[in-house]
């Protein structure tokens, strides 16, 4: 492991020098207070003097129960409701606060609202970091903030993007000695999601060198992250050896980032193996492993076991994911199934009008191009038009042109080259090439001069091919004369001339 975690550059070690330096000061970590005795001392300097207000507190939470706890969830609920209906008013979000918070508090079994609070806000990081700070300006010393409060602080800050906090929290909580596994973890996990994969790193060696936390799964969850985005498989594999070997329990979130990160690297084969080990043990797959190994055969192009997945989420995927739908769709469109078309048809039609997407719209061109399908190729085209999108790929742009000329469509060629030069896409000889040979079957002759000069306009000269086409025409049509001049332009280019027009 120590191969594992070695810097590869001094630029990067540079880098993580700023990070490192603040974290091994508090390498150190105080006593930690406690709990029980803060709680105590809190609850008898808040509560009213009054006996009868005291008897009446404690004997509601003897008989609290499952009623009161899911009363309690519901409450908090509210309260987040109500937060996030102001978020943008951050005067009336510590209103609020200030008016609801207290009495839920003492109706918690173990006294803290704001973890509760702050996990029905994860949806919302930046109203959760003005929770977190609300109740990090009304702590003191009978009224202090414990490790998971801190964490969840961490967490927000980094959900939001702003690490400099989040780091300001972690030393924070050092300071006064609260510093855990847990802050540890909610650290790592805002490097990760801000993409600064070398502090993750960093600040997971300075964990395992602080002697009074130890590493959890979920710690290794964030690494396993971090290496599967980036990647790094050997990395991935060395993390999972290492889970293994100290023997921690692996919940489903293990497995999704290695079926992630292999999926990640393309390397379907491994991917299927962490699946299948998944599936052997006592964690059971949720959604996001199906999704996962939809999107993984999606893109393997393995449709059986596409469709097994597809039948089990059906009405998630349809519902919700968009962008997994297309994914399909493209795997369809490179296969030679019999039915697929019917099948690409059916999943067009759960993709909303406003979720348009320009590389779907040129796939489906080619698609329908490919089998000739003129009124679809021209509606997908149409489509790309109004949505402003170009294409440039000269391969999609022979397909629309060997369809109409396979179905002998001059008129829409024309139409479409003058809305293609207009729109600004890929325009290239085999298009005019086309028009040629369509109009040499066609009286009169004077269209593919015509033709000439709009190759002309848009620079592009008159090639070999060009000549040969113009040859044949004129030939098949007997116009020796136009013969003779194509002939010239060939010996005046230096082109290999016909022999046919010279019998001996």
């Amino acid at each position: 492991m120590k191969q594992l975690w070695r810097l590869y550059t001094d630029a990067t070690q540079a880098q993580l020098s700023l990070f490192e330096s603040r974290f091994y000061r508090f390498s150190k970590v105080k006593t930690i207070p406690s709990f029980t005795a803060t709680l105590s001392y809190r609850m008898v300097n808040t509560v009213s003097g009054n006996v009868s207000d005291l008897v009446t507190l404690f004997t509601a939470k003897r008989s609290t129960g499952s009623s009161s706890k899911e009363d309690l969830i519901n409450q908090v609920m509210i309260l987040s409701n109500k937060l996030s209906l102001v978020s943008s008013d951050s005067a009336r979000v510590c209103s609020i606060l200030d008016e609801n918070f207290d009495p839920l508090n003492w109706c918690s079994p173990n006294g803290n609202v704001v973890v509760m609070l702050m996990n029905q806000l994860n949806s919302n990081p930046s109203l959760a970091l003005q929770v977190f700070s609300w109740r990090r300006n009304r702590s003191n010393v009978e009224n202090p903030m414990d490790t998971y409060e801190y964490s969840k602080g961490i967490k927000a800050a980094g959900r939001s993007g702003n690490i400099d906090l989040a780091v300001k929290l972690f030393q924070e909580a050092a300071v006064k000695g609260i510093q855990t596994t847990s802050t540890y973890n909610a650290l790592m996990g805002a490097f990760m999601f801000n993409g600064h994969a070398e502090c993750c790193q960093s600040l997971f060696c300075d964990l395992k060198r602080n002697p009074t936390c130890e590493p959890s799964i979920a710690t290794y969850n964030i690494l396993l992250s971090v290496f599967g985005r980036s990647m790094l498989v050997d990395h991935v594999e060395a993390i999972f050896n290492e889970i293994q070997k100290l023997n921690l329990a692996m919940n489903i979130s293990t497995y999704n980032y290695l079926i992630g990160g292999y999926l990640t690297a393309w390397m379907w084969d491994d991917m299927e193996k962490v699946f299948q080990l998944l599936k052997s043990g006592p964690v059971e797959p949720n959604m996001k492993t199906y999704l996962l190994m939809l999107r993984g055969y999606a893109n393997s192009c393995n449709l059986e076991k596409m469709e097994e997945i597809y039948s089990l989420i059906r009405y998630h995927v349809n519902n919700n994911e968009i962008p997994l739908i297309r994914c399909m769709i493209c795997a369809y469109s490179k296969s030679s199934k019999a039915d697929r078309f019917k099948k690409i048809e059916l999943l067009l039609k759960f993709i909303p009008e406003k979720e348009y997407c320009p590389w779907l719209n040129v796939l489906l061109i080619k698609l329908y191009a490919n089998q000739d399908w003129l009124e679809k190729m021209e509606n997908a085209i149409n489509e790309a038009f109004e949505h402003g999108t170009c294409v440039t790929t000269k391969g999609v742009m022979r397909c629309i042109i060997a369809t109409y000329y396979r179905c002998n469509a001059v008129e829409k060629l024309e139409n479409f080259l003058r809305r293609a030069e207009i729109s600004g896409w890929s325009i290239c000889r085999s298009l005019y090439h086309c028009k040629l040979v369509m109009y040499g079957s066609r009286k009169p002759l004077h269209e593919m001069h015509d033709v000439l000069v709009e190759m002309e306009n848009v620079r592009l000269h008159c090639t070999k091919k060009t000549l040969w086409i113009m040859y044949k025409v004129y030939t098949s049509r007997g116009q020796s004369s136009m013969v003779l001049k194509t002939l010239g332009q060939m010996f005046k280019h230096g082109h290999e001339v016909p022999l046919a027009a010279f019998p001996s």
